[in-house]
């Protein structure tokens, strides 16, 4: 398998074929060019789409570790996910705002949970990552007005964005920064929002 690089017109091989990223290995075709382009330090920008369950989250941040922990070419691993609820709203919660955060951010821990079993590390190799601020879970509405400069920005979800807060997020990264947006656009939660006109598909 190759991906053609029309700068130089020929295609050239996989980087990473078969190799364990973090104890991930690739399951089919397109996750295996999904983990080349998550790899590959010349791409700024990279958007994963697809159903639920292809693995789009667990590539993205077993990729992100891989750069952060074993390869240094970036600081830290700053994760987003939009915080629109699923049917019927719970209403408000209580506690600071990483109490808040928790239970959106649930199904990034357990991703994060899976991949440290995977690479046969445990929940205190993971919470001293936290600790560190080495992975660090960010609410979307602090975004606004900040530059993420040598980081790995990974955002969640993103079918749920509109066009305009893509955007935003987008112009977040900084120097030296790499932006990695994954979503299902046949599964919209914002009402406003359709497989059309969402954040996702506008970037993609």
């Amino acid at each position: 398998m190759g991906i053609y690089d029309k700068k130089d017109n020929k295609v050239n091989r996989l980087a990473y074929q078969d190799e364990s990223i973090m104890g991930i290995h690739a399951l089919n075709r397109e996750q295996h060019f999904a983990l080349n382009l998550l790899l590959d330090d010349r791409i700024q920008l990279v958007t994963l789409v697809g159903r639920a369950g292809t693995g789009k989250t667990l590539l993205a941040l077993a990729a992100s570790l891989q750069k952060v922990l074993k390869e240094k070419k970036y600081s830290r691993i700053v994760v987003s996910r939009p915080i629109i609820p699923m049917g019927k709203d719970i209403g408000y919660l209580p506690g600071t705002k990483e109490e808040k955060l928790e239970n959106w951010m649930e199904p990034i821990k357990d991703n994060l949970d899976f991949i440290f079993h995977r690479s046969k590390q445990g929940p205190k190799e993971l919470e001293e990552l936290f600790r560190r601020q080495s992975i660090v879970l960010e609410a979307l509405t602090y975004s606004r007005g900040r530059s993420i400069p040598n980081q790995i920005l990974l955002i969640d979800e993103v079918q749920n964005l509109t066009p305009l807060e893509a955007k935003t997020v987008i112009s977040r990264a900084g120097e030296g920064a790499k932006v990695i947006l994954t979503g299902d656009p046949w599964q919209i939660d914002n009402p406003y929002l359709d497989s059309d006109s969402n954040g996702l598909i506008y970037t993609a």
